[in-house]
């Protein structure tokens, strides 16, 4: 459970009692029942990271898009109110950088939404390559929570940080990348794998392809 949660819920239980205490219990209830929704939107499951030369979803939800942008491959991931919202890092590594970009709160599924709407941009260096993840507000998410700072060694699928209520998730993947998930499907944080790393020979010819106007997904 993310602290969060409890003091949210905490908070309604309590105006819940006041409510009651001065008027009635049929008042209070919507509070109570917002309550009761607070730990369940904040829970923290545990999660069987993958081993392996891997890249973990960053978030729970839905695959919405799966593009090409220039020699990287974007995929996004929609999270609605009842996916869990804690995020992990996709591999293990070192926080190479941190951008946080102020937007709007288009509604995050929205193709428009990874590049207009608030965000936090972290860089993950490890293995030989370099992982890009963005934590995107959303229409109803209006705080970005990040916990880690530059430099900052992680574990593939460790907790970062979470978005509240609502939001996107992008990946930035490189040639060296194979992708395991199209969209449509479905994943879950630190335990769904997106792609893993090709041989060196398979990212020369991949890398080669993408320079002619080949690369197919």
């Amino acid at each position: 459970m993310v602290r969060d949660g409890i003091h949210y819920a905490l908070a309604l239980v309590l105006s819940g009692v006041v409510v009651s205490y001065l008027g009635s219990i049929w008042l209070a209830a919507p509070l109570f029942v917002l309550a009761a929704f607070c730990l369940y939107f904040f829970r923290d499951p545990d999660r069987a990271i993958p081993a392996g030369p891997v890249a973990v979803s960053p978030a729970d939800g839905k695959v919405v898009a799966v593009k090409e942008e220039g020699a990287n491959t974007r995929i996004s991931i929609f999270l609605n109110i009842f996916d869990v919202h804690v995020n992990r890092t996709p591999i293990a590594g070192t926080i190479a950088d941190i951008r946080y970009q102020k937007g709007r709160f288009l509604v995050a599924s929205q193709e428009r939404a990874s590049s207009e709407n608030e965000q936090n941009t972290v860089v993950v260096q490890g293995d030989g390559t370099r992982v890009t993840f963005k934590q995107i507000a959303g229409l109803i998410a209006r705080r970005i929570v990040f916990n880690k700072k530059l430099g900052d060694v992680v574990a593939a699928g460790e907790r970062i940080g979470l978005i509240k209520f609502g939001s996107r998730v992008d990946v930035m993947l490189g040639p060296e990348w194979e992708l395991a998930v199209r969209q449509g499907m479905r994943v879950q944080a630190g335990a769904s794998i997106l792609a893993r790393l090709r041989e060196p020979a398979l990212v020369e010819r991949a890398s080669a392809r993408q320079e002619a106007g080949a690369w197919r997904d």
